[in-house]
């Protein structure tokens, strides 16, 4: 598969951060509370983990409604934690791939351990043994975990990974998080300005595929549909990301809306990172304000 330059990433690993696309699949539906999702709502928002993928989250949407922004099409979409090390002889659909823990599962479809689980009012706790995305097998040397709270219409993500290996990986970039949102939802909005939270113009633009890469310098990004509804994240850490759309706009044929924001660093023996993920949805104007309210108080 052919990949697009990036001007700062190509060197790096960020051309691999494609897929996390296509498998099996199941059609969309608003799922009940079972033994594969546990969910959160507080009354405005609505958000569920699958336990049959890491606790990634695979559910957010206005309370009540059926309308799911997340798309769960495979193990490999979701919002979940990835990260990227050194090249490992690993197969990725018969493409070189290299050494990549994922919260969801592999690209297989098999699914990541959930190691622990615990669920109170707005808030959940979840431990995951992650799995090689290519490789498929288990990897005990890294620990994923999130901590999820949920407040009026946001959600709080705090991700952190633990290294317990002794190999050291390169530095590289890492999605913070991988987001996958629905097909409808194709048009693109950030702020890759020089004058951040001025309310100055955000940019909207529809990504291709394979992967493209814009400057988001409020450090949030949203996807939203033709009524210029939808969902964001912001990520405090991140100032540019990756994205693409994949397929035909049609969810049933597995197509998805796709962007990752960026960070780079080494995975070295001992390696604990952490991070925060807020998450809302409505319109793009809406979104913006929710995001720019959490950064006047940080």
């Amino acid at each position: 598969m052919k990949h697009v330059n990036f001007p700062r990433w190509e060197k790096l690993f960020v051309p691999v951060l494609l897929p996390l696309c296509f498998w099996l699949a199941t059609i969309f539906a608003a799922p009940a509370q079972t033994n594969d999702w546990v969910f959160l709502d507080n009354g405005q928002v609505r958000l569920g983990v699958k336990k049959n993928c890491g606790a990634g989250i695979g559910w957010f949407s206005q309370s009540g409604s059926t309308r799911n922004l997340i798309n769960d099409w495979d193990t490999g979409r979701l919002v979940q934690q990835s990260y990227y090390g050194e090249a490992d002889g690993s197969l990725w659909n018969k493409k070189p791939w290299r050494w990549n823990p994922v919260q969801g599962g592999d690209w297989h479809g098999h699914g990541a351990k959930v190691l622990e689980l615990r669920v109170e009012t707005n808030s959940l706790y979840a431990k995951t043994l992650p799995k090689h995305w290519a490789g498929g097998e288990d990897l005990p040397a890294v620990l994923m975990e999130e901590w999820i709270s949920l407040t009026g219409k946001v959600a709080h993500v705090c991700f952190k990974m633990t290294y317990r290996g002794e190999r050291l990986h390169p530095k590289t970039g890492h999605e913070v998080p991988a987001f996958f949102a629905q097909p409808d939802l194709a048009t693109l909005v950030l702020y890759d300005g020089k004058n951040p939270w001025t309310n100055a113009p955000a940019s909207r633009s529809q990504p291709g595929w394979p992967n493209e890469s814009r400057r988001m310098t409020e450090h949030w990004a949203a996807y939203v549909d033709a009524t210029d509804f939808g969902v964001g994240a912001y990520v405090p850490v991140s100032d540019h990301l990756t994205c693409y759309r994949f397929g035909d706009g049609e969810l049933k044929h597995g197509s998805c809306s796709y962007f990752a924001p960026l960070i780079e660093f080494a995975i070295t023996p001992g390696k604990v990172f952490e991070y925060d993920l807020y998450m809302t949805f409505g319109t793009s104007a809406e979104i913006r304000s929710a995001f720019q309210l959490l950064q006047s108080n940080q």
